[in-house]
């Protein structure tokens, strides 16, 4: 049987996941604020449209998606969860480190799944680079560097760092599997008191480096994750065409009597399998459900996310 869920949020990525999960037949019914949107969308999918107060009452609302304002995630996911809900919480799940890991521990004390919307770590692509690293195939990873550029989106609560690096960061975490010990922030708010620009420096147990830019005032899109190994070099360019997503570069460099040598190799470009990747996390979070298995994105990593933003963010004045 599959699970009965519910989206929560109607807006721009709330109506991706509306229409995911009506393809994967669990689409049960759809909220928001505004009623209206909410029910033009049960209309459009053929779903049932309950209002917010009354979702959480409901007994025959098994999970709900939350896709709000990052503000309202911690107070919806804990009423969710003790109303008995699994839930799937958009990123950022919180503004502060506590407010996450008050969800958390709520819905672990409810022994509910709770999920995080990291939702590249479903990307075929980036499941490919894990299975390169994980094989030995680029050798010990000494850097890791991400580029997310673009222009907008604007939040009123979220500057470019918390907006954009939630992703990246996701997956850093995933490859290096530790948090970093150390971390350096910079930022430039050029609109308003948000940062548009930002950088974050980090270092891990290991010594793994690693560094990474955003920037929602850029006039071209980057979507780039470069791993740096001591026997190749790989990247994941998600603005690339499918067949060049993911290329591997199998550069030497050696010391030859005292100084440096290198030579460049044109890349590989490895294989990877077509697939969206919401509906690949979607499907993921229907599997937890049913078999209430541990989420591959949980909350503890997404409560290591918000350390890490909350310790690389700059104020502004």
């Amino acid at each position: 049987m599959k699970p009965r869920i519910a989206v929560l949020g109607c807006g721009y990525w709330g109506s991706n996941h509306i229409r995911t999960l009506k393809s994967l037949g669990a689409l049960y019914a759809v909220s928001d604020a505004n009623g209206a949107r909410a029910e033009g969308f049960a209309s459009e999918q053929d779903c049932q449209a309950i209002e917010p107060e009354e979702l959480f009452k409901r007994d025959d609302v098994d999970a709900i998606v939350m896709a709000l304002p990052p503000q309202f995630h911690a107070e919806m996911a804990i009423r969710a969860v003790e109303s008995g809900k699994d839930v799937l919480v958009e990123k950022p799940i919180a503004l502060t480190v506590a407010d996450a890991e008050r969800s958390v521990e709520a819905a672990r004390r409810n022994k509910r799944i709770f999920m995080v919307g990291h939702v590249l770590r479903f990307h075929p692509a980036f499941e490919q680079l894990k299975q390169l690293i994980d094989s030995g195939e680029l050798g010990q990873v000494k850097y890791i560097h991400s580029h997310r550029l673009g222009l907008g989106k604007f939040h009123t609560e979220n500057d470019a760092l918390w907006d954009l690096a939630p992703h990246d960061l996701s997956m850093i975490l995933a490859i290096t599997g530790a948090p970093p010990v150390e971390i350096r922030g910079e930022g430039a708010a050029l609109l308003d008191h948000l940062s548009d620009f930002a950088h974050l420096h980090m270092r891990f147990p290991d010594g793994v480096r690693s560094h990474l830019f955003t920037s929602r005032l850029n006039p071209y899109r980057e979507r780039r994750l470069t791993v740096v190994g001591t026997k190749a070099m790989a990247v994941f360019d998600d603005v690339e065409a499918w067949d060049r997503k993911l290329a591997v570069y199998r550069h030497a460099v050696w010391q030859d009597s005292g100084h440096w040598a290198f030579t460049t190799n044109e890349p590989s470009y490895v294989n990877v399998v077509e697939g969206m990747p919401l509906t690949r996390e979607l499907e993921h979070f229907i599997s937890c459900i049913q078999t209430r298995s541990e989420p591959r994105t949980g909350g503890e990593e997404a409560i290591t996310v918000l350390r890490i933003l909350t310790a690389g963010s700059v104020n502004h004045d």
